[in-house]
């Protein structure tokens, strides 16, 4: 006689219960953020007890209907001790290695997701990585059309056997503070190559103006065309498969790329594909803040990039419950790209600028170090560095100059103009040669090439063929040749006086 489908549940009963689980952000050698409340969270059977311990402190919670519970350990401590996280339900779960101190967030397309493997100098960098304080976590790559709360990784200590796959740009501002700080510091790296600021924001961001409408007609119109553009793609891809298999027949180098899939769905474009995957389940983790580097993607759209960066940082800064962290960022290195100059890169890296009137946010200005001929400069240490000095200035109190010269205002002069800018205490310099990229427009609103020199703490600018200018720019090109820096080494910032 075949037992009643309860009996079978009852004697199957310890197979079918929902043990106590964390995120797997709480796993062994993660770190904790220091001096802020921190929240633990997992899932467990509906209405189970759970008890979170660690550094003397024990928390009890009780897991909701849905199965979620979440507990808060009040601040705590930076410690390069390592201790133990224990989660008690009717299991226990003890997660080893964690240590307290700075987390940060790194997120944005390929330039942070750019390896030290990829960078300057990889084998020297890999074989220096010895610091076991810092740990990196790699959020999968992942798009989503609802909100999700699980995710795989693991954290990963620094050593020359791990640091290769790391975010660069992240590991090096991290080995900066760390070294200035002598406090542990996380990494959680949640970035995406070629993706669009849209990705990254949730639907209540994209909801929260009128103007953000074009964002979502964009894609109705993208999945319109999805099914003819995907047939062109499976031509296209066929093609390539073709000449790279004779080429390589032939024994031949072949270093053409794949064809890129189409728009379409679940592709990395999706407005909030990637907010949904690689955001929310990192939700509400304790961070310092956030460092950011994207834009490429929204190049040709920078009229839209400011209020859209400027809403994605609010949101993810309530989302958090933090709304004050700090959030840097990285401005558009020099590149030619594949178009003339229309302006379309420094317009960018203008809507980046402008984002600074957001309270607790930076940016680590790389027109200086980017590489013309490659969208992907290797040079990351820098850019890691100057991160580093905001983070070390804003956040961290300490004192040193992290920003090259800013605009302030143009006052006119005799036929010239005096170019006022801050930053300038340690002095302004022209770096190798005269100052270049200044150009000058009168009311007529055409710029044209100006001779620039400095005076002071300020530059002289005129054109010969502008005898009354009313307006002065910088380095308003994709790759402009930018020479002017401040005592610190740091370049001054792109700009327009006629900004719109």
């Amino acid at each position: 006689m075949r037992l009643p489908l309860l009996l079978v549940l009852l004697a199957c009963g310890g197979w079918l219960r929902a043990d106590v689980s964390l995120s797997p952000l709480f796993q062994d050698h993660a770190v904790l953020q220091r001096d802020k409340p921190v929240p633990v969270w997992g899932w467990a059977e509906s209405g189970e007890a759970v008890t979170i311990s660690f550094a003397g402190q024990e928390v009890k919670t009780v897991a909701d209907a849905a199965g979620r519970w979440r507990a808060v350990l009040a601040p705590l401590a930076a410690s390069a001790e390592p201790a133990e996280l224990v989660a008690v339900g009717r299991n226990r779960v003890v997660v080893r290695d964690v240590v307290v101190g700075e987390v940060w967030l790194c997120s944005g397309q390929s330039n942070m997701a750019w390896s030290v493997a990829a960078s300057d100098r990889p084998q020297e960098e890999k074989a220096a990585a010895r610091f076991p304080l810092i740990r990196h976590y790699k959020v999968p790559l992942r798009v989503a059309d609802a909100a999700e709360e699980r995710m795989k990784g693991e954290w990963q200590v620094t050593s020359p056997e791990t640091v290769g796959n790391f975010t660069a740009v992240g590991y090096f501002f991290a080995r900066e503070v760390h070294r200035k700080l002598g406090v542990p510091i996380g990494l959680v790296n949640s970035s995406y190559g070629g993706t669009p600021v849209e990705a990254w924001m949730s639907p209540g961001a994209l909801a929260s103006d009128p103007a953000f409408a074009v964002v979502a007609q964009r894609w109705s119109e993208a999945l319109a065309k999805h099914p003819e553009r995907a047939a062109a793609h499976r031509e296209a891809m066929a093609r390539w498969t073709t000449e790279r298999d004779a080429a390589k027949a032939a024994g031949k180098p072949f270093d053409r790329r794949a064809p890129r899939p189409p728009q379409g769905p679940g592709h990395p474009d999706t407005p909030s594909g990637l907010y949904h995957a690689m955001i929310h389940p990192v939700l509400p983790y304790a961070l310092r803040g956030a460092l950011w580097y994207q834009g490429e993607s929204n190049a040709g759209r920078a009229s839209e990039y400011r209020a859209l960066f400027s809403a994605m940082i609010t949101q993810w800064r309530e989302a958090f419950g933090q709304v004050d962290f700090p959030f840097y960022w990285v401005q558009l290195a020099n590149f030619k790209t594949d178009q003339p100059d229309s302006g379309a890169w420094p317009r960018l890296r203008e809507a980046q600028t402008q984002t600074l009137a957001l309270p607790a946010t930076g940016q680590a200005v790389t027109i200086d170090i980017g590489d013309p001929d490659d969208i992907h400069p290797r040079n990351k240490q820098e850019v890691g560095r100057r991160l580093a000095l905001i983070a070390l200035t804003q956040t961290y109190g300490q004192t040193a100059d992290h920003s090259g010269p800013v605009f302030v205002r143009a006052d006119p002069e005799k036929g010239r103009l005096r170019v006022v800018f801050a930053h300038a205490v340690t002095g302004l310099i022209a770096l190798d040669k005269p100052l270049s990229s200044f150009e000058v427009a009168g009311a007529d609103g055409v710029y044209r090439p100006a001779m620039a020199d400095i005076d002071g703490d300020t530059v002289l600018v005129r054109a010969e063929a502008v005898p009354s200018p009313v307006s002065v720019r910088y380095a308003w090109s994709n790759s402009p040749d930018a020479n002017l820096f401040n005592g610190a080494g740091l370049p001054a910032v792109p700009f327009r006086s006629d900004a719109r």
